[in-house]
């Protein structure tokens, strides 16, 4: 089966770390190209390599001031990962319960002995 085009796929965009490097630095605001390259060690072509993908497939905006060019994150893109990601929360949930509810059993024995 062949893979999603990774422009038009979040999941695919996101899969790549250095993306997901980006998007962690845009949360706190917006930033110019050479900031974020440095910050991540890259190289500005490379890192507009991936602010390219990122705005393909909604996860970054960007906006012209002056001379440079800005990047933001758009976190409205990540919806669908969010909703996919929530389908498991129930399994977490309950599987953090089952853990304290063994963690509390053992302390009861612990006290008996």
């Amino acid at each position: 089966m062949a893979r999603t085009a990774t422009t038009s796929d979040v999941f695919n965009a996101i899969a790549e770390p250095r993306r997901r490097d980006i998007l962690a630095l845009l949360r706190s605001g917006e930033r110019p190209v050479t900031e974020l390259a440095e910050e991540l060690g890259m190289t500005q072509p490379g890192t507009s390599k991936h602010l390219r993908v990122l705005r393909e497939v909604g996860l970054v905006r960007d906006r012209r001031a002056g001379k440079q060019r800005l990047y933001g994150l758009d976190a409205r893109g990540l919806k669908t990962v969010h909703e996919w990601a929530g389908g498991f929360e129930r399994f977490w949930s309950e599987s953090f319960d089952r853990l304290d509810s063994y963690v509390q059993d053992l302390k009861r024995i612990q006290m008996e002995e």
